[in-house]
């Protein structure tokens, strides 16, 4: 083989991985998350979940394939689902199937709503397969803890692969879930 010709194969097959190496990393989930400094997280043991005012949720099917993945994961972190308002957290998720907008929302009253309204909100954009995840200590009506992973929904995918890429994105979620 002359020179030219396999220095070129070599440009081109060092290409090739490069750029094979760059999808591979784009398609990997990441996640984030940020918990309320000072909070006793240990004082939690059951979650109830919640409807985030404002928020857009996909169709039923995602949103049972999206919650019981969560709860498979708190619960083997040692926290129950119950539907009475004693829950010691109220757990709510957004979602984004396309671009949309993210609510947060801090200071709420009590109920679904939260009763007493919300004290301030703001938006952002959750980008396109993006999963948030927040929790609230409905005793003093506060945001503790608030998640995201990306890449984790894709609507193209068959229901097997989204529940495979859900159950991974949780489990990467919520790993170090309660925070140290």
């Amino acid at each position: 083989m002359k020179p030219a010709i396999r220095t070129k194969m070599t440009k081109f097959g060092i290409g090739l991985a490069l750029a094979m190496l760059a999808c591979g990393g784009a398609l990997a989930q990441d996640v984030s998350y940020n918990s309320m400094p000072g909070i006793d997280f240990s004082k939690y043991h059951t979650y109830k979940w919640v409807t985030i005012e404002g928020a857009t949720y996909p169709n039923q099917i995602l949103d049972t394939q999206i919650k019981s993945s969560i709860d498979s994961q708190l619960a083997s972190k040692g926290l129950t689902k119950t539907d009475t308002d004693k829950a010691d957290l109220y757990i709510g998720y957004q979602a984004s199937i396309d671009q949309q907008k993210q609510w947060n929302a801090y200071g709420m009253g009590g109920g679904l709503r939260w009763g007493g309204g919300m004290a301030t909100a703001q938006s952002s954009t959750i980008n396109i397969g993006t999963l948030v995840l927040d929790m609230y200590d409905p005793s003093t009506k506060q945001l503790v803890w608030t998640g995201r992973a990306t890449k984790t929904l894709d609507p193209s995918a068959n229901q097997e692969k989204k529940q495979k890429n859900l159950d991974k994105a949780m489990q990467k979620l919520l790993k170090n879930y309660p925070p140290k």
